[in-house]
């Protein structure tokens, strides 16, 4: 019998991203997005953290704490105007944004017959539509300055049909092809967009909301018997981030050891 992989250990920070400043959104709680803050500043980085929820956003920042001060800043990402202030507090703090981590999305389960507009609606509104706005707004930044990159967070679902998620797998879908236009308007100007695609990154939140059955599942997919990390996923961030991608743009980088 072949024995499952364990996972492997935590990676040390190799300063792959000194000096450069990072936006994550939706990196309040357990996830991808703490998972981010928490490797781009073990990898040199000045961090900003954005979320909506304000408490889990100052909690997040005391977790981070020992490897750094963090800045904050509460933001829906589907309200032009936070999106607006988040950049102006960004700019203002960091000096500059070098790199842009859009992770903030919304799932849910729901079969299409059954689905509501306003389901419909909520998901593609924060997942992909509050993608659009962040990154135009990161641009608009971005390019007068002639370098930058963009790192966003889309799913194997836009890949791979699953029950239920038919406005998570359009939202990410998108988020697919936002990044691939985007990345060529882009790139005249120095600016790089990417994305990465993660099969099933195991934290709290998620097994709070997925069933067990559902999530035994999802896993028994994976070539390595396991869900992802959030660190793991993290990794890729952070390359996709940093100088070493410097000829990517246009990309989705899958995260998955998932197997037909």
């Amino acid at each position: 019998m072949t024995s499952i992989p364990s996972i492997p250990p935590y990676p040390q920070g190799r300063n792959i991203l000194e000096g450069k400043t990072v936006l994550i959104t939706a990196a309040a709680g357990t996830g991808i997005g703490f998972a981010t803050a928490k490797r781009c500043l073990e990898e040199g980085a000045r961090v900003m953290i954005s979320d909506v929820h304000e408490r889990r956003l100052g909690e997040a920042a005391d977790a981070l704490a020992p490897l750094g001060k963090v800045a904050t800043a509460r933001c829906d990402v589907s309200i032009e105007a936070d999106v607006q202030a988040l950049w102006q507090r960004a700019e203002a703090e960091l000096g500059g944004v070098d790199v842009l981590v859009n992770n903030a999305g919304l799932g849910g389960t729901a079969p299409l017959v059954e689905m509501t507009d306003e389901q419909w609606h909520k998901v593609l509104d924060i997942t992909l539509t509050g993608t659009f706005r962040m990154t135009r707004a990161a641009l608009k930044h971005m390019t007068p300055r002639g370098t930058g990159a963009i790192v966003n967070n889309a799913s194997v679902l836009a890949w791979r049909a699953q029950a239920g998620q038919a406005h998570y797998a359009a939202a990410k879908a998108g988020v697919m092809a936002l990044t691939r236009c985007a990345a060529i308007e882009a790139a005249p100007f120095g600016v790089r967009i990417n994305a990465v695609a993660p099969s099933i990154a195991m934290h709290p939140f998620l097994a709070k909301v997925t069933t067990d059955e559902l999530l035994e599942e999802l896993t028994s997919r994976e070539a390595f018997g396991r869900a992802a990390e959030p660190w793991e996923v993290a990794n890729v961030i952070v390359f996709l981030a940093s100088d070493y991608s410097s000829y990517m743009t246009g990309e989705i980088v899958s995260v998955s050891s998932q197997h037909p």
